[in-house]
């Protein structure tokens, strides 16, 4: 069975920083992709990152610069280190991974960048 689970959520406030966690259980990091969602109030989801099986990571550009995706082959687990937080930055961020056609989502993490 899958799961993924993000931690590291909270209020923060402009300007600061974050770093949010994925666990992943039920498929190694090293042989499948691992991404960074995000959904803000009222908008699509939309993608900020993910880490291809390599280890290389990619960015949206509304985040390069900012946004840094990492994992721990060790510890199966996904990190979003988020700088320099934007108002904008306000939403739920979720990690995601998939085996064949199947897409595993963890329950989401609250961000809200606010003074």
């Amino acid at each position: 069975q899958v799961q993924l689970v993000e931690s590291g959520g909270g209020l923060v406030q402009p300007g600061g920083s974050l770093r949010l966690s994925c666990a992943v259980s039920g498929l190694f990091l090293d042989f499948y992709t691992i991404a960074w969602f995000r959904q803000a109030p009222g908008k699509d989801r939309e993608g900020v990152s993910y880490i291809s099986p390599d280890g290389a990571a990619y960015y949206a550009d509304s985040v390069k610069g900012r946004f840094t995706a990492s994992r721990d082959i060790g510890k199966n687990m996904a990190y979003l280190q988020i700088n320099n937080l934007k108002p904008d930055d306000t939403a739920v961020y979720y990690c995601k991974s998939n085996w064949g056609t199947d897409d595993y989502w963890g329950q989401g993490i609250q961000v809200t960048v606010s003074s």
